[in-house]
């Protein structure tokens, strides 16, 4: 008996009852995806039938054997048949075989070609999934002809001897768009999905279509949603507004850092903008107005009005404690902003200008000397130098009024500055 089995090789094996009397074909395996780290098979899905085909769900328990032909411990009048397909929650074939899969462990989409099963006594577990061109080549039976051919004209090709297996726990299924119970949405599958970073999520994204990447977006727990979505590129983001549903866009994008909320905004058509701003906490539809009421390549366009100040007469104990409150926020840790009674911009103070010194320390004598900032109208090109010459990663914006509006960061002129340089260099293709 082999330990071990492709799915390829047992659907459409021979079904036969307890008398030896032919009862159907195995047409999938229903698994229990829960609790177990390696599925385990818990009903055959039997087929019979050719013009009229009939189904049959019988129990794991119920089966003798399973090898060159599958043996039950059932009569054939035992066996329900009905002609339509049993709701089950998850099957290898209907779920798994065919579709798109998150491997876990090296951050990548695959297409699952095969599944490996464990056999243990009579007990089937989901143990891999093969991802190989060789798994393709097994289901499609070609696999005796195509080793001669590959022998005869590359005999030490990889193709021979290595499989391309992923380990099931290190697999994330990808939903189908509409069904209600998904895979995906099992807390012991949830949980595969939340070690990867953000950034490699948004990756991940990329490679599927706009159907799986916005059942894969649902399904994430709603503090990784705004992280996802802050990492996605343009395109990407704007498909995925369109596929979900308004309060839910609003919902996301005011939990966004403001200057990204702004760009996703102002690439939006204006009625849409309108209808989610509508539908936002009326402060942050105040604050989101006001930034998109700046020329999106301004310095008032491209801040965000998410940063860390102080009053003049804050303490070098006051500062830790300012960070120590947001150190999960979404906003620089690393500069503290000092602005008098009417928000006045007076002065920039930074983690490594006061981190030795004595607490009772006003943050003000801990400033920079020189006072560098730039207006909300201040073109890219102004931006860039200043914190190319100071070597800042951000910059506070003042209005005429030397009232601080935000800042901008060194990230937000890099990516306009590298759009506006791709746009110049396609008109010259």
């Amino acid at each position: 008996m082999k330990l071990f089995l492709y799915f390829s090789e047992i659907i459409g094996l021979d079904i036969l009852d307890a008398q030896g009397e032919w009862a159907g074909t195995l047409h999938d395996i229903a698994m229990n995806p829960q609790g177990d780290i390696y599925p385990k098979a818990t009903q055959l899905v039997i087929r019979r039938g050719l013009m009229t085909k009939e189904y049959a769900l019988v129990p794991w328990n119920d089966l003798a054997y399973i090898e060159n032909e599958a043996r039950l411990k059932l009569s054939t009048p035992q066996i329900q048949f009905q002609r339509t397909p049993f709701k089950c929650d998850f099957t290898l074939r209907r779920d798994i075989l065919d579709q798109q899969i998150v491997d876990t462990d090296n951050q990548k989409v695959e297409r699952v070609n095969d599944i490996h099963l464990l056999r243990v006594e009579n007990q089937l577990y989901a143990a891999h999934v093969d991802v190989g061109l060789r798994a393709l080549v097994r289901r499609l039976e070609w696999t005796a002809l195509v080793d001669i051919l590959v022998k005869l004209l590359r005999p030490r090709s990889p193709y021979l001897t290595q499989e391309e297996l992923v380990p099931w726990k290190n697999t994330q299924v990808l939903p189908k768009l509409g069904r209600m119970k998904s895979v995906v949405r099992l807390d012991v599958t949830k949980s595969k999905l939340s070690g990867i970073p953000p950034a490699a999520l948004a990756e991940i994204m990329q490679d599927l279509d706009v159907f799986a990447r916005t059942s894969l977006f649902k399904s994430f727990e709603g503090n990784l949603q705004p992280k996802v979505f802050t990492d996605m590129s343009m395109a990407a983001k704007q498909e995925l507004i369109d596929q979900l549903d308004e309060r839910d866009v609003a919902q996301l994008i005011s939990n966004i850092p403001a200057d990204e909320a702004t760009d996703v905004l102002m690439k939006l058509p204006r009625h849409k903008t309108q209808q989610f701003m509508r539908l936002m906490e009326t402060q942050t539809s105040k604050k989101l107005r006001k930034l998109l009421g700046f020329a999106g390549n301004s310095a008032g366009g491209l801040m965000t009005t998410e940063y860390l100040y102080l009053k003049q007469d804050a303490t070098v104990a006051d500062g830790w404690q300012k960070i120590k409150d947001n150190a999960n926020a979404q906003v620089s840790i690393f500069f503290l902003y000092i602005v008098d009674e009417n928000h006045k911009y007076l002065g920039t103070t930074s983690l490594r200008r006061f981190i030795n010194e004595d607490s009772s320390t006003p943050l003000m004598k801990t400033c920079y000397h020189e006072h560098v900032y730039v207006y909300t109208d201040a073109g890219m090109e102004e931006v860039a130098l200043l914190l190319e010459r100071y070597k800042f990663s951000s910059l506070p914006v003042l209005n005429r009024d030397d009232i601080l509006q935000g800042v901008i960061t060194i990230d937000d002129v890099l990516e306009e500055l590298i759009s506006l340089a791709w746009s110049k260099y396609k008109k010259k293709l």
